[in-house]
């Protein structure tokens, strides 16, 4: 990740929660009072986020003097009741980064462990698991990170690494051959050298782009399972194929067995239980 987005996101999200003082600290605890805590979880699942945690306390600690002993890595399996760092700095501090780390790890956790199960699921096709855009406005970065943490590998981070023609761009351009040779020449004047995807709804969809050619990647957006199988053997290995829309846990595993080459799945973001972490007091 890149270190340097990451420390002004961790700084943008300090100032939101501090404000002019972290009252509650600052009014019972001793201004050089040195405590010591653990991070402990609370349920089992894949760790991510250690790094983030930790420099969200570093922000805080202007003499630098915090001490950190980690045990875990990005994509360790943990279990309940195990500790994953432990923590000896300035008490206010540590206080006052407490939720804003803990707020990181635990999305982040959530997502790499959420992500894992899914791979698990189709961990004997050769079909690959996607993220999606739908992801927390500014927290792309963080997530995306935690889907490959989690064994998933990253569709495009955003509408400048690749091109997307969705339903919408199709009808805008007044039609799929339309969208597809305006995008061709746009790149070419424009000398980009990106990818270019297209969704499509139906099999008379699907034929229209197999009949125009020029792009890298068929979605298959929203089929049956029985229909995306039919789509994938009509398409037969001239494009890229993804699967999307809808598909969960129930039925990755038979879009996985259709033979496409990618399932992208916006759950991995947007649906996601944070994975209970807790910071106690280590005496």
């Amino acid at each position: 990740m890149n270190e340097s987005l990451i420390k002004e996101h961790i700084k943008n999200a300090l100032k939101e929660d501090i404000q002019e003082g972290d009252f509650s600290s600052l009014s019972c605890i001793d201004e050089n009072a040195q405590r010591k805590v653990k991070l402990v979880a609370k349920q089992e699942g894949i760790v991510c986020g250690i790094d983030v945690f930790c420099m969200v306390f570093e922000e805080l600690d202007s003499k630098k003097d915090i001490k950190i002993q980690k045990f875990f890595n990005d994509g360790d399996k943990i279990k309940s009741g195990d500790i994953i760092l432990k923590i000896k700095g300035n008490a206010r501090n540590i206080l006052s980064a407490e939720r804003t780390a803990l707020n990181y790890i635990q999305l982040m956790s959530g997502i790499s462990t959420t992500t894992s199960y899914y791979v698990s699921l189709i961990k004997n096709t050769n079909t690959k698991l996607l993220d999606t855009r739908k992801t927390t406005p500014t927290l792309r970065l963080f997530e995306k990170y935690a889907v490959k943490i989690g064994g998933g590998e990253n569709h495009r981070f955003g509408l400048y690494d690749m091109i997307m023609l969705k339903d919408n761009h199709i009808d805008f351009a007044g039609g799929i051959e339309q969208a597809i040779k305006k995008t061709n020449t746009y790149l070419k004047e424009n000398n980009k050298d990106l990818k270019i995807e297209i969704e499509v709804r139906n099999f008379d969809e699907l034929n229209q782009v197999l009949s125009v050619g020029n792009v890298d990647r068929i979605m298959i957006d929203n089929f049956s399972v029985e229909d995306a199988k039919k789509a994938i053997k009509i398409i037969n290995h001239r494009f890229e194929t993804e699967c999307s829309g809808g598909i969960n846990e129930k039925t990755i595993k038979d879009f996985a067995q259709s033979g496409v080459d990618y399932i992208s799945v916006g759950a991995l973001t947007h649906h996601i239980s944070a994975l209970d972490l807790s910071l106690v007091a280590d005496e």
